[in-house]
């Protein structure tokens, strides 16, 4: 735990501490924790409780939304088949936007105070604690200010009546997404389909970091090769 002279204290909120380890936060935040208890945060009790949402918050939020937002293309003279197709389509297009944020965001390299602050925000402490349930899936508030710009950029590619099916299949896919990293963290599947993808999410975080950034599928690694190799997950988890 010690990086140019500065020791981590797992004990004590680690937020403000980890901009500390500079250009080797990098190789400590992929150094990961299999344990079910979390880490603290922040001193605040406050600013702690906004880090921690159950699973089940995801899809009690933003089913209602994609219900909503399918229904208004219904009733803009879309058929079912129709809106069927399109929330395909929106649904195609957050596993590439899936694929993409894990790849080139949540795995971005830091070394800065801020930059590796930031980074143990959004995605370093899920490498570091992945076991961690409470902070698995994303905090509804900032998936909300997020949909802001996915609604705009659906809206230069489609028409006014489609545009909202489109977007309820997306945030459908995200739904998924949510659920499905949830599961493949905190579930025991037997059946092999779903044991293959917890197998395949587990190398990601256990073996091979750099690699496997699908989560609901492996498919846009294989499209950009960065497919990894299939191992045995631990048998510990």
């Amino acid at each position: 735990m010690v990086a140019q002279g500065f020791r981590v204290d797992l004990n004590k909120p680690l937020v403000f501490q980890v901009g500390h380890l500079g250009e080797d936060y990098q190789e400590w935040v992929h150094q990961p924790i299999a344990s079910k208890e979390g880490p603290r945060f922040f001193e605040s009790n406050f600013w702690e409780s906004l880090t921690k949402n159950k699973w089940w918050y995801i899809p009690l939020v933003w089913l209602p939304v994609v219900c909503w937002s399918i229904s208004k293309s219904v009733r803009m003279g879309h058929n079912f088949p129709h809106i069927g197709l399109i929330v395909c389509c929106g649904i195609f297009i957050w596993t590439l936007m899936e694929y993409t944020l894990h790849r080139f965001l949540f795995h971005i390299k830091t070394k800065s105070y801020w930059g590796n602050t930031l980074h143990y925000l959004l995605h370093g402490c899920h490498h570091k604690h992945p076991m961690d349930g409470l902070r698995l899936v994303f905090p509804p508030a900032a998936t909300a200010v997020l949909c802001f710009p996915f609604w705009n950029l659906l809206k230069l590619v489609s028409t006014p009546s489609t545009t909202p099916a489109l977007f309820g299949g997306g945030l459908l896919g995200y739904v998924m997404y949510d659920v499905t990293h949830y599961y493949l963290h905190h579930a025991q599947p037997t059946s092999e389909v779903p044991r293959n993808l917890k197998k395949y999410h587990l190398n990601h975080h256990f073996r091979i970091q750099n690699r496997g950034f699908g989560i609901t599928s492996s498919f846009w690694d294989k499209v950009f090769g960065t497919l990894p190799q299939s191992k045995a997950a631990p048998k510990s988890i």
